[in-house]
């Protein structure tokens, strides 16, 4: 759940290909050939639902027959539930002896999760790691699950990742994973997917599911949108539950949907979050949980008398002249939809967190052998019960999990820490006081409701705001804001806010997404996959 290029930076896999970004795609048939899974949106297929256009049998298998044709490629899922077609029947028969008002939004959409959610069924949770073995069996549906399932959602499988969330190595690539592979972003095959979500986010874009969920200690759900010119949300940590979800720690761990549009991943938040008693971080958190859910926020004159703030330095320095001036037009445009911007604003100790990885990892690798060995000792049926095994795994495996080229130093220097001690604390609460001192304080001085970014800084085109959040477990949006004239890259802007104020994030992106309609579906017209 973490993009560790933020942290420590890592070589990128070569993929040799021929993309092109189109509006244009050949559609996948179904009942009705007028109707087509590529880009559907939650409210598009509901209305299909109900004029009688596609079943979700058909719409699941739709789905399955595109991953067969372009998983082999783009490397997005890691598993198909066995039993997809199976739960589709059920919720055909739910829709037709029900009412279809009765049925939640969600009810028979297929979902696919990141393989770090526990599912209690045929498939595997294995974070992309053959240490983890097929077969081992959960003790229960993450929360996050359960709550899918509840809102009549189909699980149709499971997204590849950045195996074990990209917290093995330090030269472990952003999107591979020794189960799933590397992942291929749709766009350009040359440009990283991002993580850790990769899977999902190479799945929303491919369409590939109607919508995916992902998980984020620091960027890996809004790093990998934004590349794959999806949506992204990213919640208050708390907001959702991360029970039965391979950790990385339950200090900045969130859990949020990837999807194409804010719409669709403002539905997902819906049925996500909340209170779930096997995560004791949710219930502080549900004090924020709005009567009437998120989607009462989707509002085109969302933008109206909102007061954003504008970071330029590092978030909007860019090299290229022409991913300036989108991004000066996209101001604009926030202006005319009705915000208040304040140009030109600092977040004073900026460069201290952006430079300071190290008091970051102090925290995580302590926190992820805790929480990691706690996680595993409630598996059955497995003979990984602690992080020690999985090193030793990885030891008596280098080939099966490419140890040699990747390493596993993240998991030797979290095995080396003895619980939660004076160091730890010290780093926490630098972490704490930055984000109290730097970000917070920009906000209430200025009378903010959310701070607005780019991809801009060393790292282009992964932006570098993400840390910014992670670090105070602070809410952030992504949304697709364009493409760079050179080479078609996908560009994403973020908006960031306080603790709880998703419906101010949800109306300003909303708002944003409609008046600019910047999202341009991705075309496969060649490819071929190769590594060195």
């Amino acid at each position: 759940m973490i993009l560790i290029s933020t942290l420590i930076p890592c070589p990128l896999v070569i993929v040799i290909a021929i993309l092109s970004s189109s509006a244009s795609h050949t559609d996948t048939a179904t009942a009705d050939e007028s109707f087509s899974i590529i880009e559907a949106t939650v409210d598009d297929i509901k209305l299909a639902f109900t004029q009688n256009k596609v079943t979700s049998r058909q719409l699941v298998q739709s789905y399955i027959d595109r991953i067969n044709s372009l998983n082999r490629t783009l490397k997005g899922v890691i598993e198909v539930n066995p039993d997809a077609l199976s739960l589709a029947d059920n919720a055909d028969r739910e829709r037709r002896d029900n009412e279809p008002v009765s049925l939640s939004r969600l009810h028979g959409i297929p979902v696919l999760v990141k393989d770090i959610f526990d599912t209690k069924d045929k498939m595997s949770t294995t974070a992309g790691s053959f240490a983890l073995p097929q077969g081992s069996i959960v003790p229960r549906d993450a929360g996050v699950v359960t709550k899918l399932r509840n809102a009549g959602a189909i699980i149709l499988g499971k997204a590849s990742l950045s195996e074990w969330s990209g917290f093995r190595g330090y030269r472990q690539p952003t999107g591979w994973s020794a189960r799933g592979d590397y992942g291929v972003n749709p766009y350009d095959s040359n440009l990283t997917p991002c993580g850790s979500s990769s899977g999902s986010a190479i799945s929303a874009a491919a369409s590939f599911a109607t919508v995916t969920i992902g998980a984020e200690t620091d960027g890996s759900i809004l790093c990998p949108s934004s590349l794959n010119s999806v949506v992204g949300i990213k919640p208050t940590v708390g907001l959702t539950s991360r029970a039965g979800v391979i950790p990385i720690s339950p200090r900045p761990d969130s859990i949020g949907p990837i999807c194409r549009t804010v719409s669709d991943a403002v539905y997902v938040l819906d049925a996500i979050a909340g209170l779930d008693n096997n995560d004791t971080a949710t219930v502080p958190m549900s004090k924020y949980i709005r009567s009437g859910g998120y989607a009462q926020f989707l509002k085109r004159d969302g933008l109206k008398g909102k007061r954003l703030g504008i970071v330029r330095n590092p978030f909007f320095n860019f090299s290229s002249a022409d991913v300036r001036n989108a991004f000066e037009a996209h101001f604009n445009k926030l202006r005319q939809e009705g915000a208040t911007v304040i140009d030109n604003l600092q977040i004073t100790n900026v460069n201290e967190i952006l430079s300071d990885a190290n008091t970051e990892l102090t925290a995580l690798t302590a926190e992820f052998k805790i929480s990691l060995n706690s996680y595993l000792s409630n598996l059955m049926n497995s003979p990984v019960r602690t992080l020690a095994d999985a090193i030793d795994f990885n030891n008596k495996n280098p080939d099966l999990e490419k140890i040699n080229q990747y390493g596993q130093e993240l998991f030797e220097r979290s095995q080396a820490t003895n619980g939660s001690g004076t160091k730890e604390r010290e780093a926490i609460d630098k972490l704490a006081r930055q984000t109290r001192e730097g970000f917070v304080k920009l906000m209430e001085t200025n009378n903010l409701d959310a701070v607005v970014a780019g991809p801009g800084g060393s790292n282009f085109p992964e932006s570098q705001f993400p840390r910014i959040l992670a670090i105070g477990g602070l809410p952030g949006i992504t949304v697709p804001a364009g493409y760079t004239n050179q080479n078609k890259t996908p560009l994403g802007i973020f908006f960031g806010g306080l603790n709880g104020t998703e419906p101010k994030l949800i109306e300003i992106a909303y708002a944003f997404e409609q008046a600019t309609k910047a999202r341009i579906p991705p075309t496969i017209t060649s490819l071929k996959y190769q590594t060195y």
